[in-house]
C-alpha cells in the first residue's frame, strides 16, 4: 500500500471587476506538510477575463499568477518570502486579500504524490 500524505490546495481566482464579485478559477496551489511540497499551476483563459471585463489588464493579471507560481518555487522568484520555508509561503499565499486575483477557501485531502495532485486538480477544476 502506498503512503499517502494530507495536503491543502486552494484554488486561485481571477476577479476582473472586484465590486461586481464575478470570478473564474485560474490556478491552484498545493501544499503537504508531511513532504515540505509547494506548488502552484496557473491558466488564464483570457476570453473569459474579457468577457467579464473587456478592459481587464491580460498582462497584469498573467504577472499576478505566475508571481504566485514564483513564491511556491521559492528563491530569487519568491521576492521577499525567498527565504520562508514551505508552509509559510503557502500561509502568505491563501490570506484573504481584495485584489483582481485573490485564493479561494482551503480544502484537504489525501495524496501518494503532492506534484501529480497539483496537475489533476488544475485539470479537474481550472482548464
Amino acid at each position: 500500500m502506498t503512503k499517502r500524505d494530507v495536503f491543502e490546495y486552494a484554488l486561485v481566482r481571477v476577479v476582473p471587476r472586484v465590486e461586481r464579485g464575478e470570478c473564474f478559477n485560474a490556478g491552484v496551489i498545493v501544499y503537504c506538510r508531511a513532504r515540505s511540497y509547494v506548488a502552484a499551476r496557473t491558466h488564464l483563459d483570457e476570453a473569459k477575463l474579457l468577457a467579464l471585463d473587456p478592459e481587464a489588464d491580460v498582462t497584469g493579471v498573467r504577472a499576478a499568477l505566475h508571481g504566485v507560481e514564483g513564491v511556491c518555487t521559492g528563491g530569487e522568484q519568491a521576492g521577499q518570502a525567498a527565504g520562508d520555508d514551505a508552509g509559510r509561503r503557502f500561509r502568505w499565499l491563501i490570506a484573504p486579500r481584495s485584489t483582481v486575483v485573490q485564493p479561494g477557501p482551503v480544502h484537504t485531502g489525501l495524496t501518494a504524490d503532492p506534484e501529480a495532485e497539483v496537475e489533476r486538480l488544475l485539470d479537474l477544476l481550472v482548464r
